[in-house]
């Protein structure tokens, strides 16, 4: 228990900031209702601390807990600076106009609150060893973020986009679970690395059971969801746009994070071969799924006018992007980062991370006069030369998102390109290199209608929002891009060293610390079991 509370010291720390919060956050007094985004602040520092001084774990990634929770507490303060504004606008207005403060129509206090569950959710994931853990971090993660949805604006769309996405992320939730259950019923344990053991000992006499690999495949389909991957995709353009823009800058990056961390832990009981395959069977779904999910993301992409939908589209494309990384895997032990499919996607989170707060920090601080937030393609014509300091914000996030060289992007995707072609993608690799391609198209038209097009042919002006933290978190959002690849060896080294994979091995002794018994699995006994499975 000592052991297991030693990685849990930064989700304490958010938790204590999430129960302050939703006191702060109702307080009469305006100077301490202010001060509610500052206790999160405070916390993800202390926590961005905390990871780093983490202690390795055993099990399959024993070294993966220090590096996400520090990438999840950076990306964090980014989003954080976002969220200024998204609530309470109207009623802090009518307070400064001199009426009384009602906490029974304040949403402060929760919306930092469900911000802060969020993350601790994210970070649990990350720390997660057992099926039932990973499942409640997994909801831990997800279901604020269908409230905020729905609280980020006063339009009815953000109703219907709650509605939307809560109803899809139960089904999604339903569907993962229930691979969870035959992964239980196959192996006889919810803890991930006596489940590797398993599959390994049945790999190593017959092959993995029907019911386990049943499993398996379900589980990935299910947390697909989170991911926003094809074939569950279907929720991301309408919730996109229906949210306010920073809520829609953490949809794309906590739930894909929470999602790709899962779907590391569930392919790693199955493992990745000396050759750097997977099992047959859950290498074909991950390649279809990889496939689909960045082709239809690009190609949909191409035929939206709404930012936030191209956004939207763009985000399952990369989802498609870092499929392949988790396709590749570890490679070989030991090798070079640039065969690291895992060290790919970790670090690929982070830049994507980064360069989706950036164009969406562009969106939250442009707004029309009747407050709605900028997000039709006229929104952002010519606002390189109308506002500058955004202008130039978004084309050099949007530049990086496409991989432009030397952007921060440039770096993440080189190395899901070249883990793809150590571990023998080719065909992936030229379907990712297409897609990339066409992703040019609308990410270039991003770019040429704030720097290119005339600001004064737009019908309906827009205006900088009143909150500057916005406009910061763009600024260091474009900042990082420009100027983080100079300084990029040691998070490329973080990334390398949390991906780090320790394979299972078959006959190992199982412990089930719920029960008061002890089982060694034997090849006769696995030999047995598989053949009344099967």
């Amino acid at each position: 228990m000592t052991e297991k509370l030693a990685i849990l010291w930064p989700e304490i720390f958010l938790f204590i900031a999430t129960c302050l919060v939703m006191l702060t956050g109702q307080w009469p007094s305006r100077a301490i209702r202010a001060f509610t985004p500052w206790i999160c602040a405070i916390a993800l520092f202390a926590a961005f601390g905390a990871a780093m001084s983490s202690p390795g774990t055993d099990g399959m990634f024993p070294h993966i807990v220090p590096y996400a929770k520090m990438l999840i507490a950076s990306v964090g303060l980014l989003i954080l600076l976002l969220l200024a504004g998204t609530v309470d606008r109207q009623l802090e207005a009518e307070v400064d106009a001199g009426k009384p403060f009602s906490s029974i129509r304040s949403n402060r206090g929760e919306f930092y609150a469900f911000f802060m569950f969020s993350l601790t959710g994210l970070m649990l994931t990350a720390s997660a060893d057992d099926l039932i853990w990973l499942f409640l971090s997994l909801e831990l993660t997800s279901l604020p973020t269908y409230i905020m949805v729905a609280i980020s604006t006063e339009r009815k769309k953000s109703l219907e986009a709650a509605v939307k996405y809560f109803f899809l992320g139960a089904l999604g939730a339903a569907i993962f679970l229930y691979g969870f259950a035959l992964i239980y019923g196959a192996t006889g344990t919810t803890n991930l690395s006596e489940i590797a053991t398993v599959f390994a000992t049945q790999s190593a006499h017959g092959g993995i059971s029907s019911i386990g690999m049943l499993g398996l495949l379900i589980a990935i389909i299910g947390i697909a969801f989170k991911i926003a991957a094809v074939p569950m995709h279907f929720y991301t353009p309408d919730v996109y746009q229906g949210a306010a823009s920073p809520v829609a800058a953490m949809l794309a990056f906590v739930p894909k994070t929470a999602g790709f961390l899962a779907l590391i832990f569930i392919i790693g009981t199955v493992g990745w071969s000396a050759d750097g395959h997977l099992p047959v069977q859950i290498e074909a779904t991950l390649w279809i799924m990889a496939a689909l999910t960045m082709t239809v993301g690009n190609i949909l992409a191409l035929l939206q006018t709404s930012v936030k939908r191209i956004l939207a589209y763009s985000s399952i494309a990369h989802s498609g992007y870092m499929l392949v990384g988790l396709i590749a895997g570890p490679g070989m032990v030991d090798g070079p980062f640039y065969q690291n499919g895992l060290a790919a996607v970790l670090f690929y989170l982070l830049t994507y991370g980064i360069m989706t707060v950036g164009v969406f920090a562009v969106l939250a601080s442009l707004e029309h006069r009747n407050g709605d937030e900028a997000d039709d393609m006229d929104d952002i014509r010519g606002i390189c030369k109308s506002h500058p300091v955004l202008g130039w914000t978004l084309v050099i996030c949007t530049l990086s998102m496409l991989g432009f060289p030397p952007l921060l992007g440039f770096l993440g995707k080189v190395g899901l390109f070249t883990s793809g072609i150590a571990a023998g993608q080719y065909a992936l690799i030229v379907i990712l290199g297409i897609n990339s391609a066409i992703a040019a198209c609308y990410y270039l038209r991003l770019v040429a209608a704030a720097y290119i097009d005339d600001a004064g042919k737009v019908s309906s002006p827009v205006y900088p929002s009143p909150f500057t933290t916005r406009k910061v978190a763009g600024v260091l959002s474009a900042f990082f891009v420009l100027f983080l690849l100079v300084f990029a060896q040691p998070m490329v080294n973080g990334a390398y060293n949390a991906s780090k994979y320790v394979p299972a091995t078959a006959g190992e002794l199982l412990h089930d610390d719920h029960n008061d018994h002890h089982s060694e699995i034997s090849p006769v006994q696995s030999e047995e079991e598989i053949a009344l499975i099967d």
